[in-house]
């Protein structure tokens, strides 16, 4: 017969005996992959309801737009902050009447367009969303978001459905693949109705049409007419403002 062992060191030791909430080799294992999509879902839900945010306007855009880049860019970013700033002093994100904050503006939280949408909401001194997420260039908040409504996620996934619950509107700014990917699943889900009616507003008219050729698609009849209609148009934030407004979004 073998020795007996001098004590259960080996025991306490082995990864079997780790509480399972306490193992990061069994939580980041594949196996585990839908209880991390759910971790990731509830700890946001749970902060947003918790603060009270009950509607968003989202913003899209380059993440290379910068305020002392090249003009056009450098445009487009102060009219993001310009359009945060509207909306959230309009909107009803100041309110916060009962606790209960509307039409917050969301964004993905990283730099460029999303900085200054954050930016503009805290120039007006509402809260904002940033929902940002790990990348192999390591993306980092940016210093405007408000930090309790500040997450990280590693699902793309998960980080959309989030941008979708309580988006109330959408608007989007010159951006490139990330970008196109975000309109264009929002768009989807509006047009399949997925999810409830919500505007959506290009700004830089003769950027979006210069890079998706939207008359081509209505010609191939790959999309209709009312597929078109979902999308609105504006130069600038003050007008994108405007045209969620004449598109109905409730406002307060």
């Amino acid at each position: 017969m073998s020795d007996a062992p001098a004590d259960n060191s080996a025991q306490l030791a082995a990864p079997a005996y780790r509480l399972p909430a306490l193992d990061q080799d069994f939580l980041l294992g594949s196996s585990m992959r839908g209880a991390r999509f759910l971790l990731e879902y509830e700890k946001a839900e749970q902060a947003l309801v918790g603060f009270g945010i009950e509607s968003t306007i989202v913003v899209f855009g380059s993440a290379r737009a910068r305020e002392d880049g090249p003009p056009r860019p450098a445009h487009w970013y102060g009219q993001a902050r310009a359009f945060a700033r509207i909306a959230s002093q309009q909107g009803g994100a100041l309110d916060g009447a009962g606790k209960r904050y509307r039409n917050v503006i969301a964004t993905g939280g990283g730099p460029g367009i999303m900085e200054a949408a954050n930016r503009g909401a805290f120039e007006a001194g509402a809260p904002s969303i940033g929902f940002n997420i790990g990348l192999p260039r390591e993306q980092q908040p940016n210093r405007y978001s408000t930090p309790e409504l500040t997450f990280r996620f590693h699902y793309f996934a998960m980080r959309k459905m989030h941008f979708a619950m309580r988006a109330h509107a959408l608007v989007v700014f010159p951006g490139g693949f990330g970008t196109l990917d975000e309109l264009f699943e929002l768009v989807t889900l509006v047009q399949t109705g997925k999810t409830p009616h919500a505007p959506i507003v290009l700004v830089d008219e003769a950027y979006w049409r210069e890079i998706v050729n939207f008359d081509a698609l209505l010609a191939h009849g790959v999309i209709g007419a009312a597929d078109f209609a979902l999308l609105r148009f504006a130069d600038d934030g003050a007008g994108a403002w405007g045209q969620l407004k004449a598109a109905g979004l409730s406002i307060g």
